[in-house]
């Protein structure tokens, strides 16, 4: 069985633990960078990117995480996730550091404020049928560099905001698929920790 680290800093922490443990995982959730050391996959859940960052420095995190992520650890960033895991930041602060796992430009509250949250059904790559997914203060991919490959986009608009993304063994969603009882994307993470 492999364990999955939920970073805990702040989010739906336990939302994903419980929903990685439905789909076949061990989950654990990490604080410190010992933890990491424990975990075959990590996901970086949804909170405030840039408290996120600032957390992630202060509970010296940040540069072992990026070591191991620039060493194959699996990833996957949802929303405030998916920011932590590109390359470029639109809308960020000027302090405000990432994991650079995605070569992607990813735009901070794209759709917009709390009042514009909402919910569609997305045709996802990988997916056999619709996934029901939860726009929360969402960002969205501007663009992807050569090798990342688009998974879902805003809409099942063929020119709409990407919003799920892979490269490698990250992953990224801008929505939130530990809310609800759907646990197929989750799946997919396990399986590509486990394909690792």
């Amino acid at each position: 069985m492999v364990t999955i680290g939920v970073l805990a800093l702040q989010g739906d922490v336990g939302e994903h633990v419980r929903a990685l443990e439905e789909s076949g995982a061990r989950a654990l959730a990490v604080r410190r960078p010992g933890e990491l050391e424990a975990v075959d996959g990590l996901v970086i859940p949804g909170g405030e990117s840039t408290t996120m960052s600032k957390l992630l420095l202060a509970f010296g995190l940040f540069d072992p995480l990026k070591a191991r992520i620039d060493a194959g650890l699996p990833v996957w960033g949802t929303c405030a996730g998916m920011i932590m895991l590109a390359s470029h930041i639109l809308d960020g602060r000027p302090d405000q550091k990432s994991l650079g796992a995605i070569d992607m430009v990813v735009r901070r509250n794209a759709f917009g404020r709390q009042v514009d949250s909402y919910e569609e059904d997305l045709e996802v790559k990988g997916l056999a049928d619709p996934f029901h997914a939860v726009f929360i203060r969402a960002p969205w991919v501007e663009s992807v560099g050569e090798g990342v490959e688009v998974l879902a986009r805003a809409g099942d608009d063929p020119a709409g905001p990407i919003v799920a993304v892979r490269s490698g063994r990250a992953l990224a969603t801008s929505f939130h698929p530990e809310i609800g009882g759907d646990r197929r994307m989750h799946g997919l993470f396990v399986s590509l920790v486990r394909g690792s």
